[in-house]
Formats: structure tokens, sequence, C-alpha cells
């Protein structure tokens, strides 16, 4: 590797490590046998209105932080707000770099960017974020995922960024 390059993580081997390191039982996989359903897009990217969702833990200063983990509840993170007003709070994962740029897990300057170079048409009005680790996929299937997809279906967007942590 040439430069500052870092080699590639094996972030499930890193996960076990530091979910055994805090005491916490084994992480458990969530595997579904479902095809998961493919809908191409309808429309050039560069016509489109694109969703930000992030699992990251991101919250805008003023905002509660996420603090326990199970925590199923999501921010609302306005398009036009300062990147210098995000946060990053997270249990099981190193919120340093996140700290640091928050687009690393929250890219938000660069889709604002491509909207800018015309290669997407949009951002919707709003993004979502959540704490990831929810160890209850019956809570994400049931509550939060379908709530997140209804926010977006409601600002119109053609396809969703999902950035997980």
């Amino acid at each position: 590797m040439a430069g500052n390059e870092e080699p590639p993580v094996d972030y499930i081997e890193v996960t076990r490590r530091t979910y055994d390191a805090l005491g916490y039982p084994p992480y458990t996989w969530t595997h579904s046998e479902d095809r998961t359903p493919w809908t191409p897009l309808a429309k050039p990217l560069a016509d489109c209105r694109i969703g930000l969702i992030a699992s990251g833990g991101i919250y805008r200063q003023g905002q509660i932080a996420f603090h326990y983990r199970d925590d199923a509840s999501y921010r609302v993170i306005p398009r036009d707000v300062p990147t210098d007003e995000l946060r990053a709070t997270h249990f099981a994962y190193d919120t340093r770099d996140a700290r640091s740029d928050i687009n690393v897990v929250f890219p938000i300057d660069t889709l604002r960017a491509m909207v800018r170079d015309g290669e997407i048409a949009a951002l919707t009005a709003q993004s979502y974020t959540f704490m990831g680790g929810i160890y209850s996929a019956r809570r994400v299937r049931e509550q939060l995922a379908p709530e997140l997809v209804e926010r977006m279906i409601e600002q119109g967007a053609d396809a969703v960024l999902l950035v997980p942590v």
C-alpha cells in the first residue's frame, strides 16, 4: 500500500472483538431467506431526488444524542444543516473519524456537491439517522424501517443512499 492508505478492515471480526471487550453477548447477524426486491431507477440519476439514511448515530447540535444500545429512535436532519452542527455518538464504533469529519458516516457535503455539479437533481428536504447496533431485528423490520421508508416516500425520493456503520 502506498502513502497513508489503511489496510482493509474485517468488520465482522472487529465487531466480534468490540462486543466481547464491552462485555456484550456475541452479536447475532440478521439473515433473511427472502430475496431483496430490486427496482431499477425509472429515470437518469441526474434527474433523481436522493434521500440519505445513515446508521452512524448522527444528530444535530441541540437534538438529544443517542445514548444506549438498542435505541430504535431516529433523528431528522434538514438538508441545509451546517455540517459543523452535526455530531456522532455510538456505542459500537470508534467515532473519532466521524467527529473529525462527519462526512465519513453521513456524506451530506458530497451529496450537496453532486447536486451543484448536476450529478443528481436534488436532495430530499430531510435526511434520517439512527444508531445502528439495534439488537431487535423485529423492531427494525416492524417499526424503524417502515417509518423511514414512509418519510422518504412523503418527500418524493427517487432513490435513497443507505450508509451503514
